[in-house]
C-alpha cells in the first residue's frame, strides 16, 4: 500500500521556523518527484514546493522562494520541508504529495502565532 505521513507540524512565532517531514512507503520512492502542497484554513490548495527524483532540480512559489527550502534522503524515503521567517498568513494543513501517483498524506498542521 502506498503511503505518505507527515510529521513536524507545530506551533511556531511569526518570523520563526521549522522543519516538516514526510516518509513515504509502498512505492519506490526515489523514482519519483515528490511534492508539498497546503491549505490554509477556508482557502483551497496552494502547491509550495516540488523537488524531482535525485534531488537535483526543486522548484517554489513564489510566496516561499528564499524561505523554504525542500530537499530529500532517498534512502530513508523522506522529503522535508524547512520553513524559514514563517508568516502568519502561512498557517495551515501541510501536505506531502506524489503527484504521479495521486497519493497524499494526513497533512500536519502548522499554526503561527506569537
Amino acid at each position: 500500500e502506498v503511503q505518505l505521513a507527515e510529521s513536524g507540524g507545530d506551533l511556531v512565532q511569526p518570523g520563526g521556523s521549522l522543519r516538516l517531514t514526510c516518509v513515504g512507503s509502498g512505492f519506490r520512492f526515489g523514482d519519483y518527484s515528490m511534492s508539498w502542497v497546503r491549505q490554509a484554513p477556508g482557502k483551497g490548495l496552494e502547491w509550495v514546493s516540488t523537488i524531482i527524483s535525485g534531488g537535483k532540480q526543486t522548484y517554489y512559489a513564489d510566496s516561499v522562494k528564499g524561505r523554504f527550502t525542500i530537499s530529500r534522503t532517498d534512502s530513508e524515503n523522506t522529503v522535508y520541508l524547512q520553513l524559514n521567517r514563517v508568516k502568519p498568513e502561512e498557517e495551515g494543513m501541510y501536505y506531502c504529495r506524489n503527484y504521479m501517483m495521486g497519493t497524499w498524506g494526513q497533512g500536519t498542521q502548522v499554526t503561527v502565532s506569537k
